[in-house]
């Protein structure tokens, strides 16, 4: 019998408020840097898109001005970043992140009870807020407070729409169906949770903050994260356009992208 091995998490409490320090600091002269829950979201799409995007992509698209950075180069200190040490920290723990992201998806899961299931880093901003002094609650005012997952989702769908060509439903109408399905479980996400709240993820004793429907949404959300992942690796990279007036052979790839032969698809 196989003993499955189940790994420690990535970030652990300590190196989650090292990350949300340093966030914070460049905040301070970048209002623009979103919060680690948004990066969380995000480097989830980087690990379910099609092809694999380098961090010399995808970083400037987080943090920079979404200009790819030379990829056979060490990579230059962005202007968001005050020291070099500054990002040489920030993408150690981002791609250590983003490594655990790969490893959970890629593993056979039954359960996301599982010690190793994927986890999405998601706040439940909301019940933070309700356990806070009224003197607190005062300060923060009419400042809007997102829903459970909802910033997750926003970062998700931020790296959806920077490579949208990536994005594109293949062909193939099982798979397309998977992939749309999946995006807008995610989408769902992105609105706000307005059911009747009735519990706090945050305090388990605290007052509730967040609807049983946007807990179900957010576990379908996560199943649907598999399903992308699921989907894009059994499709395989996509083809390279195919000059006009040549014809791929009928055993060849098709070069829509479906994985199937050309016969059996376009060509049919």
């Amino acid at each position: 019998m196989t003993t499955a091995i189940s790994f420690p998490p990535a970030l652990d409490e300590t190196t989650l408020q090292e990350l949300d320090d340093l966030l914070a600091a460049l905040r301070e002269t970048h209002e623009e840097v979103p919060q680690w829950e948004f990066c969380d979201g995000f480097l989830t799409a980087v690990a379910c898109t099609r092809r694999p995007i380098g961090v010399h992509e995808w970083l400037p698209m987080l943090l920079g001005d979404g200009e790819p950075l030379p990829a056979h180069a060490p990579l230059p200190q962005l202007p968001v970043f005050g020291t070099e040490a500054q990002q040489t920290r920030f993408l150690e723990l981002a791609q250590a992140r983003l490594a655990e992201i790969l490893r959970q998806l890629d593993r056979p899961t039954h359960s996301l009870e599982e010690d190793d299931a994927f986890s999405p880093e998601v706040l439940d901003t909301r019940g933070a807020v309700l356990m806070m002094s009224a003197e607190e609650q005062a300060e923060i005012g009419d400042e809007p407070i997102p829903s459970l997952a909802q910033v997750w989702a926003l970062g998700f769908m931020f790296a959806v729409e920077n490579w949208e060509a990536d994005w594109a439903l293949p062909r193939d109408k099982e798979a397309a169906q998977m992939i749309d399905n999946a995006l807008e479980q995610i989408v769902a996400l992105t609105e706000d949770d307005t059911g009747k709240p009735a519990h706090n993820l945050y305090d388990e004793n605290g007052p509730a903050s967040t609807s049983q429907p946007r807990i179900d949404a957010f576990g379908h959300a996560i199943w649907g994260i598999y399903d992308l992942r699921q989907a894009w690796r059994s499709l395989g990279p996509q083809q390279e356009t195919i000059v006009k007036g040549v014809q791929p052979g009928r055993n060849d790839p098709c070069s829509c992208g479906s994985g199937k032969k050309y016969k059996k698809c376009c060509g049919a």
